[in-house]
């Protein structure tokens, strides 16, 4: 029974999975706060040459 508990390694399959997926979670977020802090810069810009036209 010890033997075919060590053998079994259908959990380890469930971890590396889960892995994988802690990773490419990181990397989006990591890209959506990249694009974010990108917009907010452009759409900041934008607002204060905006206003020094209209004034």
């Amino acid at each position: 029974m010890l033997k075919r508990f060590l053998k079994d390694e259908s959990g380890a399959t469930v971890v590396e999975y889960g892995l994988i997926v802690a990773i490419i979670c990181a990397a989006i977020i990591t890209g959506a706060v990249e694009v974010a802090d990108g917009l907010r810069s452009l759409w900041g810009n934008s607002d204060s040459e905006l206003r020094q036209a209209l004034n």
